[in-house]
């Protein structure tokens, strides 16, 4: 009887190192994290919020790009991801890699006086395979 509890014991704490070791990676524009479309709402407003207030609010862009019109396009991305529980299988995760998770998006356009023009956030999963599990 002991030997079955001390087994149990054992393949508890190994289920928990398991767990404990499938880390979470994120990267980007970490002031998105805690944001969604409607919070994003209740703090840019189209034809008020202005650049320096935009900047405040998230930091500086990913990327800035322009129109051909010339107005000025701010990105911001935010990508959380976790490593599936595949990649803990021996001999399997030597045939690839796999891992889960979200991506978030704001995309802000300004008009020629520095003032939002339009805004867009969005959120979606996203899927992340190599090796043989493409």
């Amino acid at each position: 009887m002991f030997k079955v509890k001390k087994i149990i014991h054992t393949a508890g704490l190994i289920m928990l190192s398991l767990l404990l070791l499938t880390g979470c990676a994120s990267s980007g524009n970490k002031s998105l994290q805690k944001e969604s479309e409607s919070s994003v709402a209740q703090k840019i407003f189209e034809e008020k919020t202005t650049k320096d207030e935009v900047r405040s609010l998230f930091g500086s862009p990913i990327s800035t790009t322009f129109t051909d019109g010339g107005l000025e396009i701010w990105k911001y991305e935010m990508a959380k991801m976790s490593a599936d529980a595949v990649n803990f299988i021996p001999f399997v995760n030597m045939l690839g890699t796999s891992a889960t998770g979200t991506k978030k998006e704001l995309t802000v356009l300004f008009d020629d006086k520095g003032i939002v023009k339009r805004y867009s956030m969005s959120e979606s999963p996203v899927q992340v395979k190599t090796g043989l599990f493409q």
